[in-house]
């Protein structure tokens, strides 16, 4: 409650008047997980690309973790004007436009570089929009945050091997619909509580992208990684749109387009660390599981694209329309 009427506070604080020119903007770079991962080192150097091309008129600090508070907090702040620039995932950005909730949907990607047929699509032209009148400006979202696959205590080869078993969920809809399609029990935990879930048997397993795997160390705790592949997540960097109108113009663009530039640093980086990741897996004891049935998966997950009653109706289609254009 407190970060809540801190956040109210900002809103008066900025407003909707300009801020001067000479004054220097204070934001806050918000994220959940450890400094290790790739995403924590893109952002610090959006942060240091932002604070140097503005010749200190932008003064971004990084806070991982969840230090400014749990990821849904932290959204809110932001959408009430606290001066913040939130790691968003389009799962979550959901609560506020649904219809972005598709852009996380299993087996949606054929790999991660189709991503960028929905960037540049008409359909999140506008997505964009309705993000603004929601409250948010996305600075951009073409930070390629990893395949996400499985790890746990035995294999998981196709549908029939999760079922039942106690798995670590993010706590939004698409996750939820998604294990409860695969019949797992899914457990919606913040992530910086998932390595102490495992240790304790609170939950036996876990699905994130490799470098969250490994940089939160849960192959100390579990040893069988299957490559499930049934997330392919991209995430951005979202701000309060009062606050990003307030800003000159020169000030926006340097922010659009760090932002843009850090995503593409982070994909590259992402896509190249992953091959090192499997094997460096390997050597600390951990077993790959390859000969997944994806197409098992992939059809036992279909059903997730019905199950949102507030999409438009007809997206699903329209967004196949647009990643099956060749």
């Amino acid at each position: 409650m407190r970060q809540i009427l801190l956040a109210l506070g900002a809103v008066m604080a900025f407003g909707a008047t300009a801020i001067p020119a000479a004054a220097q903007v204070k934001l806050r770079l918000a994220h959940a997980l450890s400094t290790s991962e790739p995403v924590h080192k893109a952002s610090e150097a959006f942060a240091k690309a932002v604070n140097e091309r503005s010749g200190g008129k932008l003064r971004i600090t990084v806070f991982p973790s969840e230090q400014l508070g749990p990821n849904k907090e932290v959204y809110e702040q932001v959408r009430h004007g606290a001066p913040i620039i939130q790691l968003a995932d389009p799962a979550f950005m959901a609560d506020y436009v649904p219809d972005l909730g598709v852009m996380n949907g299993p087996y949606l990607l054929d790999n991660p570089q189709q991503f960028k047929m929905l960037l540049a699509s008409d359909w999140y032209k506008e997505m964009d929009k309705e993000m603004q009148k929601a409250g948010f400006r996305a600075l951009s979202f073409n930070y390629f945050f990893g395949i996400r696959n499985m790890i746990g205590s035995k294999p998981f080869r196709s549908p029939a091997d999760i079922k039942g078993v106690t798995v670590r969920i993010a706590p939004n809809p698409m996750w939820v619909e998604t294990f409860k399609a695969l019949g797992a029990r899914g457990v919606p935990l913040p992530w910086t509580e998932v390595y102490s879930a495992l240790a304790q048997h609170v939950v036996d397993a876990v699905e994130a992208p490799l470098g969250s795997l490994v940089g939160s160390k849960l192959q100390e705790q579990r040893k069988i990684l299957s490559l499930t592949g049934h997330f392919t997540a991209y995430v951005g960097l979202v701000m309060n749109e009062k606050i990003f109108e307030s800003l000159s113009p020169d000030l926006q663009k340097i922010l659009i387009e760090e932002s843009v530039k850090a995503g593409e640093a982070m994909t590259a980086t992402t896509i190249e660390n992953d091959k090192k990741l499997i094997e460096d897996l390997k050597k600390q004891g951990v077993t790959v599981v390859s000969d997944v049935n994806v197409k098992a998966f992939r059809d036992a997950t279909a059903p997730v694209y019905s199950a949102f009653p507030k999409w438009t109706p007809g997206l699903y289609p329209r967004i196949r329309k647009i990643l099956d254009q060749k």
